[in-house]
């Protein structure tokens, strides 16, 4: 036999990997898991009948065009099913968004620290990234990434809120930052975490987009609206955009699980809306809590928070994870923590009180 291996392309060599929040630990009489941002809360009202009835007939292939989910879309944000796209969750409709626009010779601009996903699915493309620093109150700088701007910037992402360090960029910087855009340029406006913004001077991108041809927003299912297992998102674009995201999407992609349950959660909105203002609550209680005790908590508009701890990430991460709730430490720089069960967040400000006074 050969010991030679099929050939690979190089640009795959050095692709970070993607770490997904980490799972309780076994064993723990006690286990929260506050790692992935998800939504605490079970499915909405309605949605277990509308999967369970689906679910009979999943020997059958899903609606390929997604035609009954892109309705209820069009319909919930006043927008033509012609500037709909849906994948599989954001993150599989970003990575489209990539590979129509970007390729070798090419460049992609976005925050950094930001969602860790852009650098892979950049590199997966053959395009370069284009990382530009957060500023000091760890806010996207969109002044250095205007700057950063080149004939070979073909896409930037701005995830507002910005993932993982929670905070947001409001209407006025947002509006000249795409002022300074190139019409050519696709500005992917990534607002997973939307629902649970409370400040009135952060944009809708919905908004943007009906005025901007070159201006993509991104939203999903899986924050909110609690579906993160069934991997539905979609993206509001003009129809060249939206039309060339249905041709780069796997046929098939997203189940009919998944578009009965996004449909099904899209008509229970009151349920979802105080769910939503729940959660808020509980973030505003936590942030107060951490502040109290001398932290410093960057504003957050998200349903989690960050806290930059540098070279002592990992223990506080340790602490937290002996104590029984898990968070996402992004080693020498900051923790991620998701707002969750009132049990958990109590054990977490517990834990953080600790570890500010031994330190």
């Amino acid at each position: 036999m050969s010991e030679t291996s099929p050939r690979l392309r190089a640009v795959l060599e050095g692709i970070p990997t993607y770490r997904p929040g980490k799972p309780a630990a076994a064993g723990c009489q006690v286990a929260y898991k506050l790692s992935s941002n998800e939504n605490p809360y079970p499915p909405l009202p309605g949605v277990m009948e509308a999967v369970t009835e689906a679910a009979c007939s999943f020997n059958r292939y899903p609606d390929m065009a997604c035609s009954g989910l892109l309705s209820e879309l069009s319909e919930r944000f006043g927008v033509p099913s012609s500037d709909l796209a849906v994948g599989t969750g954001s993150v599989g409709v970003a990575q489209q968004l990539i590979q129509a626009t970007s390729g070798p010779g090419d460049e992609v601009i976005y925050a950094w620290r930001s969602f860790e996903a852009y650098p892979i699915i950049t590199q997966i493309s053959g395009a370069t990234s284009v990382q530009v620093p957060l500023t000091e109150g760890e806010v996207h700088d969109l002044d250095a990434m205007a700057d950063a701007i080149t004939d070979r910037t073909r896409l930037i992402f701005v995830c507002n809120p910005n993932n993982p360090t929670s905070t947001v960029v409001h209407r006025e910087e947002l509006e000249r930052f795409l002022d300074r855009v190139p019409a050519d340029v696709l500005v992917v406006l990534d607002e997973a975490y939307r629902e649970f913004i409370r400040d009135v001077r952060v944009p809708d991108g919905v908004e943007l987009y009906r005025r901007r041809p070159n201006v993509c927003v991104l939203r999903t299912f899986s924050k909110a609206y609690g579906l993160a297992g069934l991997r539905v998102g979609f993206a509001i674009a003009h129809e060249p955009v939206a039309a060339a995201l249905r041709k780069t999407a796997v046929p098939f992609g997203v189940s009919q699980l998944a578009q009965e349950a996004a449909v099904a959660s899209l008509r229970a909105e009151d349920e979802l809306l105080g769910r939503v203002g729940s959660l808020v609550c509980e973030r505003i209680r936590v942030v107060d809590t951490l502040r109290a005790q001398g932290w410093t908590v960057p504003e957050t508009q998200a349903n989690f928070l960050w806290l930059r701890l540098g070279e002592r990430t990992v223990d506080f991460a340790a602490a937290c994870e002996q104590a029984g709730v898990v968070v996402r430490p992004f080693p020498g720089e900051g923790v991620r923590v998701t707002i969750g069960e009132a049990e958990a967040n109590d054990i977490f400000v517990k834990v953080a009180e600790g570890f500010r006074k031994a330190s």
